[in-house]
């Protein structure tokens, strides 16, 4: 009862407007100098009368209020975000699938093993594939260009010592060159043990590791094909731009982590299964490559690492 009665005192004292400066219209408002009986209601100022626009003419727009135009600020700003994030959300995923989504460029698998891995959609070394058995794959690598690095550590898979290496060359590939260019990323990182003759690194895609003369590593990454010869010139003086000659090569893919014993067990293998090859022979003095195809985050088992010793024909 109380809330009645509360309604029909606010009704009959009148409404409040909403939008500040909205003009009140009433049909019965008394002439300009004088005041109705009793004065206005519930202590109000007297409405003001107005002339109605005339017939056919179009209403006169009326100026957003102070609370209308923040609020269709916020509403402009929560759209823009929505937009960028649905963006943002598309090159993600977009990004992601080059990595989660398996590539047969290889062919098809040899082994459950082998079944299981999985290539990052990116660009990688041109080859032909020559040559396919049970145990390893004969390739016809094309040239290709590389920046390297020489790294700190006392082996090719020394954490330290290969992530700043890794740094560096990211760092060029990433705009530090003179084209201030942001290069696209190739796979897969490569790691050379060449003997200290300073014997030329020949394969992979982006990085290579290559053993020196006195010892130490160096580590490279491949460039995208598209820039051929061309490509922008490193700010960092310790990065070096050189092609690589195109080479033959017998690889042999496994998964899981990669470490030195690995490498060794896996080249063991390697040169084992090609002592019968009837083609192909391990060309003298070469040393084993380690192509590693997939970023940290991979789960062991479905990482595809390759070992590969340059080989040429028989004869």
């Amino acid at each position: 009862m109380k809330s009645f009665f509360f309604l029909l005192v606010f009704f009959l004292c009148g409404r409040k407007e909403w939008r500040r400066g909205t003009a009140i219209f009433s049909p019965r408002a008394p002439p300009r100098g004088s005041s109705p009986a009793g004065g206005p209601p519930c202590g109000e100022a007297p409405p003001v009368a107005m002339a109605l626009p005339p017939p056919g003419a179009a209403p006169r727009r009326r100026s957003p209020t102070a609370l209308e135009t923040r609020v269709s600020l916020v509403a402009a700003l929560a759209a823009q975000t929505i937009s960028l994030s649905q963006r943002a959300l598309r090159e993600l995923l977009t990004e992601a699938a080059k990595y989660a989504a398996p590539s047969r460029r290889f062919g098809e698998p040899r082994s459950l093993e082998e079944a299981l891995m999985s290539v990052p959609d990116l660009e990688t070394v041109d080859f032909k594939v020559l040559k396919r058995t049970a145990n390893y794959e004969i390739r016809e690598v094309k040239p290709f260009f590389i920046a390297e690095t020489t790294m700190p550590g006392k082996s090719g898979f020394d954490f330290s010592g290969s992530g700043q290496a890794f740094n560096v060359l990211a760092g060029y590939l990433f705009g530090k060159n003179t084209a201030s260019e942001e290069m696209e990323m190739t796979t897969p990182v490569l790691t050379r043990r060449a003997q200290s003759d300073g014997e030329r690194m020949e394969m992979t895609t982006p990085v290579i590791t290559k053993q020196g003369e006195e010892g130490a590593w160096q580590m490279s990454f491949v460039l995208p094909s598209k820039y051929g010869g061309n490509v922008p010139q490193p700010k960092d003086p310790s990065v070096r731009i050189r092609e690589v000659p195109g080479k033959i090569v017998a690889v042999a893919a496994f998964s899981g982590l990669v470490t030195d014993e690995v490498v060794r067990e896996k080249e063991l293998r390697l040169r084992d299964a090609l002592r019968g090859e009837p083609e192909f022979q391990v060309k003298e003095s070469t040393s084993v490559e380690v192509a590693q195809f997939n970023p940290p985050f991979t789960l062991p088992f479905a990482r595809r690492n390759e070992v590969s010793l340059e080989v040429e024909k028989k004869g």
